[in-house]
């Protein structure tokens, strides 16, 4: 990781990338909205944001307080930015209109980790950021792209400091939330994911859902410097996807989330629009890579807007690893 740089704000730092001024302003109000569920974050107990809501999403999982509240500052920050043509959101059935005629399309997790909200756990927001394509008509079909059409993502990780990671395509920055200024202040420009790690984060409850490929990884993983891979490995597992990936971001390792059997077939845990497109972005834009074990995430098209798939993400030597053994070459 490089040198610090300090007191450059994010909007300084997008300037100094050549960023256009809708898009400075538009990751600049997404940040914004995330200052405010940063401060919510750290004090739920007092705001009595605790608990479920009593209804479940779209998703069917169960709604935290804190889930609900996110999503509408969000869906507030981002409409009024201007900017912004449509959003679709985890919480959200379909997609929301914003400001007709604007340049952007932005897909969001308000708050990844939910079940860790109770616990003082892990928590975090994901977006990435789209342009609108050319055409008279929106709707969810102007979402399903390939993240190669990404033109910025990021994620906020919640805690005792809030922190995040944007790329608007020339890199991967870290910030730190400067409480005093209420700003975002870059921390960490231009981050490098060591190509080789010994850290995996996974949760071994699967283990009896996964396909043989996988078995076959993780039981070389288990048997450590006296197995195949000659290296004793560490597991890391936050149960939040931002957790994980910002101590990936940070040191290196291997996030893997693969398929998992049902009653109905293969079925996958993370989203592809709004949690996996967006964070193999920032990786690859750090030097990492993200794959589902056959194809790059960043070349899929979701065929909707909560469509899921499998996940292997971090340092780029692991992650080729993984992928032959689930591709059985291994």
């Amino acid at each position: 990781m490089k040198e610090k740089k300090e007191n450059v704000g994010l909007v300084e730092r997008l300037e100094q990338l050549e960023t256009c001024p809708e898009l400075t302003l538009l990751v600049y109000s997404i940040m914004k909205g995330c200052q405010r569920i940063a401060g919510l974050a750290s004090c739920p107990h007092a705001e009595d944001i605790i608990g479920d809501v009593g209804e479940v999403n779209i998703q069917g999982e169960a709604q935290k307080k804190l889930d609900v509240l996110s999503n509408q500052i969000l869906k507030d920050a981002i409409s009024k930015s201007g900017v912004v043509r449509a959003l679709a959101s985890e919480e959200e059935e379909s997609v929301v209109e914003c400001t007709d005629g604007a340049a952007y399309l932005v897909s969001f997790d308000p708050l990844d980790g939910s079940s860790n909200i109770d616990v003082n756990g892990s928590i975090g927001t994901i977006f990435s950021i789209t342009s609108v394509e050319k055409s008279s008509v929106l709707n969810e079909s102007s979402f399903l792209r390939s993240g190669r059409a990404i033109v910025s993502a990021g994620y906020v990780l919640y805690g005792a400091s809030a922190v995040a990671a944007i790329s608007v395509g020339k890199g991967t920055d870290l910030y730190s939330l400067n409480k005093q200024e209420n700003t975002f202040v870059l921390s960490h420009p231009c981050i490098q994911i060591p190509p080789c790690s010994n850290e995996v984060a996974l949760n071994m409850m699967n283990q009896r859902l996964w396909d043989d490929g996988f078995k076959a990884y993780v039981s070389d993983l288990l048997q450590g410097a006296d197995g195949p891979r000659q290296v004793d490995f560490k597991m890391r597992w936050f149960a939040s996807m931002v957790g994980d990936l910002h101590r990936i971001s940070v040191r290196g390792g291997c996030f893997a989330y693969p398929r998992l059997k049902s009653s109905h077939g293969w079925k996958s845990k993370l989203r592809i629009l709004y949690e996996a497109a967006p964070m193999a972005f920032l990786i690859e834009q750090a030097g990492g890579e993200a794959t589902n074990g056959f194809e790059s995430i960043l070349d899929i098209v979701p065929g909707n807007i909560h469509q899921r798939d499998a996940v292997i993400v971090g340092s780029s030597e692991e992650v080729k690893i993984c992928s032959s053994y689930i591709q059985g070459l291994c």
